[in-house]
């Protein structure tokens, strides 16, 4: 026998949310700890040449990969929240399931902002300069890198809330778990922006 309809959607959603998920913070990784230190050593007059092909193509999986996570991830929401009622603990008051989502949704919103309203926009501005157009607002690269990094290290506290939910017997939502939640996530990022400056590039 089939689940109910409502456990089908939740299964269905989940599954895109996920992949969708993997693709952009997956592209956000390789920007942040393999592009940004690859860029530094590549030769200017190179960049024309190995950057619209290359980064228009990450950015189009990066910026759709953002998208649909955020689109299936608003539909998740509402089957098991709102419709299926988990928002809300026994006593009626806001669950602790739910106050871990929210903080990661929040995080994620937030990313998903930076991609589609700071992030992309000013990418399309600086690859259409290297193809011939206009020349790029010089404030416009800045700003598209402060965004990513913003992004990233968002990003290790974001997952966190995701999955924190599912633990909820262990991770109450409370100020000490909000503080671990943090640190690990942000401790993680800061490592491996750090490693990424030194892997090696030579066997």
């Amino acid at each position: 026998m089939f689940p109910d309809l409502s456990s089908t959607l939740q299964a269905i959603f989940r599954w895109f949310h996920i992949i969708a998920g993997i693709t952009w913070i997956g592209h956000l990784y390789f920007f942040n700890f393999v592009n940004t230190p690859f860029q530094g050593g590549l030769p200017k007059e190179l960049k024309p040449q190995v950057n619209p092909p290359l980064v228009l193509r990450a950015l189009y999986f990066f910026r759709w990969g953002a998208m649909w996570t955020f689109l299936f991830g608003l539909a998740l929401f509402y089957l098991i929240y709102i419709q299926g009622g988990a928002i809300r603990d026994a006593e009626g008051h806001l669950s602790h399931r739910a106050m871990w989502i929210l903080f990661g949704a929040l995080l994620g919103t937030i990313m998903w902002f930076n991609v589609w309203f700071v992030i992309w926009p000013r990418q399309k501005k600086i690859l259409g300069a290297m193809l011939g157009g206009p020349a790029a607002p010089p404030e416009a690269a800045p700003q598209a890198a402060l965004a990513s990094k913003i992004n990233t290290y968002l990003s290790g506290p974001m997952l966190w809330g995701m999955i924190a939910g599912s633990h909820v017997n262990l991770w109450d939502m409370n100020i000490g778990t909000l503080v671990v939640a943090l640190v690990l996530g942000l401790g993680l990022i800061h490592g491996l922006y750090a490693r990424s400056r030194k892997v090696p590039t030579a066997l």
